[in-house]
């Protein structure tokens, strides 16, 4: 299975992270959580598979469109 990047639907703030590298998870699964504008904003898995790489860490600042989590 090849590695997929899951980017942020949002500009907010990593709130919570979820999953630790290694981690199997499964389809629809909540990886971490945002925070935009008062608003907590779930990351799921797309499919199942396993977190290779985070890019992030709670309490960091994010953009729209960056890149977050790697699947495997």
């Amino acid at each position: 299975m090849s590695e997929i990047a899951l980017p942020s639907d949002v500009t907010g703030t990593v709130w919570k992270v979820e999953v630790a590298v290694g981690d199997s998870v499964t389809e629809d699964q909540t990886l971490l959580i945002l925070e935009s504008m008062k608003m907590e904003i779930p990351l799921a898995a797309p499919r199942a598979g396993t977190v290779v790489r985070l890019l992030v860490q709670e309490g960091e600042a994010v953009t729209e469109g960056q890149d977050l989590v790697v699947l495997a």
